[in-house]
């Protein structure tokens, strides 16, 4: 018998033979009725087979077990799980795609003792062959116990709080589970229900024990209640976060009805399409069109109240309000531009042409990046106001950005978005400010800055004034590239020494010098005067200053490189003048030299007076500083003592070199200058320079301290109208310095008569102005013989030095000074 009981083989197991059925992902348990979907023929044949053979109580038999992998379109013996579950086919229900709907029921676990067909598919047989398998019943092993009771309680408490929390499964299921008393039966009925893996289902199929079975289960729903009950406070708070943005949404939009019945505008929607028109009209780069575009889209799905929602209104602001295309166009005609230059100063011979240089290429060329130019030069001699004056021949929009002070590389570079309080740097507003992407910026006091823990805004200006990077730069507020490659960059400093080195290379330096007394004077008739005669409310009023009146303010009042004290001296002149005015009426005013003296009181300097004698040891030298050029007086005396050399006035580490420097040549030609020998182990020497408080350095006061040592020694005085400037070294040479013109400039503006120069700065006179070289007698000296020979006064030169030298070049041709 093929298919059938058999009862003999085992009287205790006893086996069936039957058709397999393998399925895919499921397991079907005792009890449980489930509809199938079959599609392989070899299925389908077992089913019908089972169909075609029912037994005496016309119930199809058939043996339901799992494949090991689902994927197995074609499993063997090796394939399919050994341990099922034999079941009957209620109703078979053939489909019009040739597949069959099944309805089955599992009646008893089952093992599979022996495939009877279909294990060997080799033999010959048919390839729709199904499997039959001799499978025996297990039996269930559940003794009533108490203990098997309580788990039961147990189970039944435990998935009545599971169905509580998991809404797919249907509270009927509690009702028909808590009518179950079986052990056997209430654990197959609740593995059902359980969502678990195919390997966790196969395993309490495979246990044979209720008790066992009731155990496993009890954990696996204790882990699954701890998992939905963590989904169900998760649930909870996304339903409350929902509910309230909902609120919001329902206020804001109850708010938004209001307005509309009470005439007001929607503010916040009007001021994003405002935005959105802007950008359509406004011309961007690329990269800030997106970024606009980007923040415009999240604006949209904020709330107008929030805070975030200020800050990316404020950024899309600064974006769309900055000239990224707006440009003004240059005044190209040169030479309207030198007439406006001249007509706003005096004199700048050298900045003035750099400007017109620039005119003429960009008039050829019609394109060209924008001069990056720094002015150097003393307090008040127009810098700032040049640059201003730059614009207006230009064309050009004009903006200032003072740098003195500033300590934090974000006031150039900006903040980044993270900040609260966040904005661009000042570059950017200074554009922003200017309206257009081509300005004049004037970077004032470019020497002032400094650095601490917030960073290094010149290292910062590195990228601003370098004409290859400055076409990308980037403020870390708008993170995104802005052009500055047509904005003409102007520096103003004071020196150069507190620069650093890569940013002097980025710049072109244009020196600018102290003025004369001539373009002093000029400048007060032509700018000065009428511009205090007007802040002063003297305009129709006849006021006049005389030649020799400015020429006393400027000699006696003033002592500086630039105009901005003799400025304010007129303005004091003028005030005083304007008190006049209202007690006398509107008479015409001259005022002359002794007016001046009346309204300013006592002259602040001597002008023209030098030492009132010549003195033994005093000798003028002539020093640099960042107000422009100053004497600067050098004192030697000599006392009994033991040969030392004491040096004070402030004296940096390199003047006091150089006076050692000088001491040691004047020691080595003792002899030929007609000194003691001993004097070095018989007397003490001391230099000073007065004005003590004033630090005081560099090498250019050798020559005034090897003359100021010689008189002291020789007892020859020195003459009080000659001034000295230059290095020496120790075999008496007189090495080149800088500041020459400045030197120059204020040994006129102190008188002298006659000022000694090295013989390697010839090639800076030049820069003088020539009504200077005419008035002084300049000397150019290459041996401290020569400067001995000009500086001392001597009855007998060729007595003095006992060995002869060649005489000095005299490079002016004015008349030697009398002692």
């Amino acid at each position: 018998m093929l298919f059938g009981r058999d009862d003999k083989r085992d009287p205790g197991r006893p086996t069936e033979t039957v058709p397999l059925l393998p399925l895919r992902d499921i397991i079907v348990f005792p009890h449980q009725v489930v509809p199938l979907f079959v599609g392989r023929e070899k299925s389908i044949a077992a089913l019908k087979e089972a169909m075609a053979h029912k037994g005496p109580d016309d119930k199809a038999s058939i043996f339901l077990a799992a494949q090991k992998k689902a994927k197995t379109n074609d499993p063997g013996v090796d394939d399919i799980y050994a341990f099922g579950t034999l079941g009957h086919v209620i109703q078979l229900l053939p489909l019009p795609d040739g597949t069959v709907k099944v309805l089955v029921e599992g009646v008893k676990r089952a093992r599979v003792r022996r495939f009877v067909r279909g294990d060997q598919p080799d033999r010959g047989e048919p390839a729709q062959q199904y499997f039959v398998v001799e499978v025996e019943e297990v039996e269930e092993q559940s003794e009533k116990t108490v203990e098997l009771e309580a788990l039961v309680r147990s189970v039944h408490s435990v998935f009545e709080a599971f169905v509580k929390l998991n809404k797919r499964i249907p509270p009927e299921m509690l009702m028909q589970v808590a009518s179950i008393d079986d052990p056997a039966r209430l654990a197959d009925t609740i593995a059902v229900q359980l969502s678990l893996k195919l390997n966790d289902r196969q395993a309490l199929l495979e246990t044979e024990n209720a008790a066992k079975r009731l155990e496993k289960l009890y954990e696996l729903m204790q882990g699954e209640i701890e998992i939905l009950q963590v989904e169900k406070k998760i649930r909870t708070r996304v339903k409350k976060q929902m509910e309230k943005t909902q609120k919001e949404y329902y206020l804001n939009e109850q708010m938004q009805a209001i307005q509309k019945e009470l005439g007001e505008r929607d503010e916040f929607k009007n001021e994003v399409q405002e935005i959105e028109e802007k950008l359509r009209t406004k011309r961007m780069s690329k990269e800030a069109t997106l970024k606009v575009k980007k923040e415009l889209k999240k604006l949209r799905m904020m709330s107008p109240m929030s805070a975030e929602a200020t800050v990316v209104r404020n950024y899309i602001d600064w974006i769309l309000s900055l000239p990224w295309y707006e440009e003004t166009r240059d005044r190209l005609d040169v030479a309207e531009a030198e007439r406006v230059l001249d007509e706003d100063h005096y004199g700048l011979k050298k900045a003035k042409e750099r400007i017109l240089e620039y005119l003429a290429v960009q008039a050829l060329v019609q394109k060209l990046k924008g001069p990056i130019l720094c002015f150097v030069g003393p307090p008040g001699v127009g810098k700032t106001s040049l640059a201003r004056s730059i614009a207006r021949a230009t064309g050009r929009k004009f903006v200032r950005l003072s740098l003195g002070g500033v300590r934090d590389e974000a006031e150039i570079r900006g903040h980044r978005r993270t900040y609260i309080g966040a904005m661009p740097g000042k570059l950017i507003q200074s554009l922003k400010k200017a309206g257009s992407n081509n300005p004049v910026f004037l970077l004032d006091e470019v020497d002032k800055m400094s650095t601490d823990f917030r960073g290094d805004p010149s290292s910062a200006l590195l990228e601003v004034l370098d004409p290859e990077q400055n076409n990308t730069f980037n403020d870390h507020y708008l993170d995104c590239d802005y052009d500055l490659s047509k904005v003409m960059f102007i520096c103003t400093a004071n020196t150069m020494h507190n620069i650093p080195g890569p940013l002097q290379d980025r710049m072109e330096v244009i020196r600018i010098a102290g003025y004369t007394e001539m373009e002093k004077l000029s400048i007060a008739r032509r700018y000065l005067i009428p511009k205090e005669k007007e802040a002063n409310g003297l305009s129709d009023v006849e006021v006049s200053l005389t030649r020799e009146a400015i020429r006393t303010i400027i000699h006696r009042y003033t002592r500086e490189s630039g105009v901005r004290s003799l400025e304010r001296e007129i303005a004091s002149v003028f005030r005083k003048v304007a008190r006049d005015v209202l007690k006398n009426g509107k008479r015409p005013v001259r005022v002359d030299r002794k007016m001046v003296m009346k309204y300013l009181g006592v002259p602040r300097y001597r002008f023209g007076e030098v030492e009132r004698e010549d003195q033994v040891g005093i000798v003028t030298g002539l020093a640099w500083t960042e107000m422009g050029g100053e004497l600067l007086t050098t004192e030697a005396t000599v006392m009994p003592g033991k040969g030392k050399l004491i040096i004070t006035g402030k004296l940096g580490e390199v003047m006091q070199e150089s006076a050692q420097a000088a001491m040691s040549y004047v020691r080595s030609r003792a002899d030929r200058f007609g000194i003691d020998r001993r004097f070095a182990e018989t007397c003490d020497i001391h230099i000073h320079l007065p004005e003590g408080a004033i630090p005081k350095d560099g090498p250019s006061a050798g020559v005034t301290m090897a003359t100021a040592l010689v008189s002291a020694l020789a007892k020859i005085p020195v003459r009080r109208d000659v001034a000295m400037t230059g290095e020496i070294t120790l075999r008496g040479r007189v090495l080149p310095i800088g500041g020459l013109k400045e030197k120059t400039l204020a040994a006129h503006r102190a008188g002298m008569k006659t000022v000694l120069i090295p013989k390697e700065n010839r090639k800076d006179l030049r820069d003088i102005p020539k009504k200077i070289r005419d008035q002084l007698r300049i000397v150019a000296v290459e041996y401290v013989d020569d400067v001995l020979r000009e500086a001392l006064l001597l009855e007998k030169p060729e007595e003095f030095f006992r060995k002869p030298s060649p005489e000095p070049e005299q490079v002016t041709s004015a008349p030697p000074a009398t002692a």
